[in-house]
């Protein structure tokens, strides 16, 4: 018999025991690259927010905590509108310290009977955006007709049908790439098809609080503060001397945000050295156990010419061939268990949460395997150290 065939046959010939060891690494592995998995995707998440939201401050009316929490509507896409007076935009111009403005206005479809699925629908003015336009030229690359939409990587709609909001056939023109946060749940358009939508909507006899003209209101406005500014004092100073607003500075969402990464990656990690430690040591005794109960297979084997060379390098083909398939099973079974299954993740942990490439994953599987394969070797070395001192006259003689 072929060397490398001793090790395989002697797992099939005890199947319980094999399956339980494959198991074990399986489960050691799944820890391993889910854990990796979802700590990658938090700091990809946290990366994009960081490049897609281009302004220094977010201005919105005071009233609008009482309907959504903001850093929900910006990090998590909760869908929600709230509404204040353009003229709110000429009394932050004369706030020192701002170069950049351009005002958002929002809408929530969030009746089926209304429209094609519920989504948060933002509208743009395209002549001061800096904000989304830098996102849509990667994807699109063109300006927004009236009527036309661009969607979020996660809305089912694609470029070349239409999506309807409030009984407003939209075509959909393009779609975004994905960036882990609520963004990727949305509907963008120009302010003009926006203020369309909010006209369909009350026709439709929905309440949205919106006083006046729609064409007068926004219900955000984006700051990009002048260099040599800073944007914590031009913050303090629209919050005194702007009436009936909150400004919130962006990079305090960083920072929170940053936080709570922080906790949930140190929360991880741990369970993941954890699960190492236990996989190790029950690893170490599952080997311990099976030298004492297989002495006398070995001693018959060593009568028969086998080295104790030999015989240590077929119990460490038998730990990598358990810890091949156990490595490769438990990869598996994360890529299973977290792709279709993102936006739950983000929804639950309340953080931008973006998948890595394939590319990452490939790597992060085949490290994975690797790590998993050195740990079943270096538990069959305790095994291996044992073997060499296994003297096969005095283990068969205790055998009869």
């Amino acid at each position: 018999m072929k060397a490398w065939k001793l090790p395989l046959r002697n797992l099939t010939r005890k199947a319980g025991r094999t399956t339980a060891l494959i198991l074990l690494v399986a489960f050691q592995a799944l820890a391993v690259f889910g854990g990796s998995m979802v700590i990658g995707s938090l700091r990809n998440g946290l990366q994009s927010l960081e490049n897609r939201m281009g302004a220094d401050i977010i201005v919105i009316p005071a009233s609008a905590r009482s309907r959504v929490n903001p850093e929900s509507l910006f990090l998590q896409g909760t869908t929600g509108y709230f509404y204040m007076s353009r003229e709110k935009m000429d009394r932050l111009e004369a706030i020192e310290g701002i170069e950049k403005m351009s005002p958002q206005l929002f809408l929530a479809s969030l009746r089926a009977s209304c429209c094609s699925v519920p989504v948060q629908v933002i509208g743009l003015d395209q002549e001061t955006d800096f904000v989304v336009q830098p996102w849509i030229a990667e994807s699109y690359g063109k300006r927004l007709e009236s009527g036309e939409v661009l969607v979020g990587s996660r809305v089912s709609a694609g470029p070349g049908e239409s999506i309807r909001i409030y009984n407003e056939n939209c075509p959909v023109v393009g779609r975004l790439e994905a960036t882990g946060t609520g963004l990727d749940t949305a509907v963008y358009c120009t302010m003009e098809t926006l203020q369309k939508l909010l006209d369909a909507a009350r026709a439709m006899g929905h309440d949205l609080q919106l006083s006046g003209d729609p064409a007068e209101q926004v219900s955000a406005v984006y700051l990009k503060v002048r260099d040599g500014y800073d944007a914590e004092k031009v913050t303090a100073d629209i919050n005194l001397h702007v009436r009936k607003v909150e400004a919130l500075q962006t990079r305090s969402m960083f920072s929170s945000v940053s936080d709570s990464l922080k906790s949930v990656s140190a929360v991880v990690i741990w369970l993941i050295a954890a699960i190492w430690l236990l996989a190790l040591i029950i690893l170490l005794i599952v080997f311990a156990m099976m030298i004492h109960e297989r002495k006398r297979e070995f001693g018959v084997l060593r009568l028969l010419g086998m080295s104790r060379g030999m015989l240590g390098g077929m119990v460490t083909g038998e730990a990598l061939i358990c810890g091949l398939a156990g490595s490769l099973l438990g990869v598996g079974l994360a890529l299973l268990l977290l792709l279709p299954f993102t936006g739950l993740i983000e929804k639950s942990l309340g953080l931008p949460y973006l998948l890595p490439g394939a590319g990452t994953l490939l790597l992060l599987g085949g490290v994975t395997v690797l790590l998993c394969l050195l740990m079943s070797a270096l538990a069959s070395l305790g095994a291996a150290a044992r073997l060499s001192r296994v003297d096969p006259g005095t283990v068969l003689r205790e055998g009869n």
